[in-house]
């Protein structure tokens, strides 16, 4: 395999690249944030170890700016911080798994192996149930053939019940995910995007689409 190292650590970067090339993977090490996303983002690797410490751009920028340049590689963050939140947040930046300093070289072999092992990312360009489709290229929304015209927040709400089509999103999902709202605002603007996005998507067509589940949140599914 070929591996993009980005770690500052002059003495762990050694450890692990001495390391993997004696298990015959071919290993390109970077020392800083910006020369790792030039890496990332001018060749092609199977996998990326990126501490999230690193001078110049932090481990989560630079992920966060690969994955948007179209980056696909598994990415495993190495690094010594090790909580719940911390992990979280390198997940959601893009990363796939996350090992935390100190660590044994035998399980980063293994979770190297696994993230190699997982099918590619295939980007998706649009989002289909039943006749409504989202083109997330030309970021637009027709059903049966006919276009409908949705506001930018309209749009994000559609593409995350389609992202999660047939299963149950909260009221709280929506408020994180879409507003990046982390408490309750005790506003009604969940209720009301939906019900404009109710009105747009399904009047005038027989089935709906958008169905409330009531004490629980709303659903996307393509008709019986």
């Amino acid at each position: 395999m070929k591996i993009l190292l980005v770690e500052d650590d002059k003495q762990t970067a050694d450890y692990i690249a001495k390391g993997l090339r004696e298990h015959g993977h071919v290993v390109d090490h970077a020392d800083n944030g910006r020369d790792g996303l030039y890496l990332a983002t001018g060749e092609k690797y199977d996998v990326l170890i990126v501490d999230r410490m690193l001078p110049q751009m932090d481990g989560l920028s630079l992920v966060k700016a690969a994955r948007a340049s179209g980056m696909k590689a598994p990415v495993l963050f190495l690094t010594t911080m090790g909580g719940v939140d911390d992990r979280v947040a390198g997940l959601e930046a893009g990363g796939d798994d996350y090992l935390t300093k100190p660590f044994a070289f035998a399980e980063l072999r293994a979770r190297i192996g696994a993230l190699s092992r997982r099918p590619p990312i295939v980007a998706t360009t649009s989002l289909v149930v039943g006749d409504l489709e989202m083109d997330l290229l030309a970021r637009t929304v027709t059903r049966a053939g006919k276009r409908i015209e949705l506001l930018a927040q309209e749009f994000k709400v559609l593409e995350y019940l389609l992202r999660h089509a047939g299963e149950v999103v909260t009221r709280t999902m929506l408020l994180e995910k879409v507003w990046d709202f982390h408490f309750d605002p005790k506003t009604n603007i969940v209720e009301t995007h939906i019900s404009r996005l109710r009105s747009k998507i399904d009047k005038g067509f027989d089935k709906p689409l958008l169905h409330t589940i009531r004490g629980a949140g709303y659903v996307i599914r393509a008709p019986d």
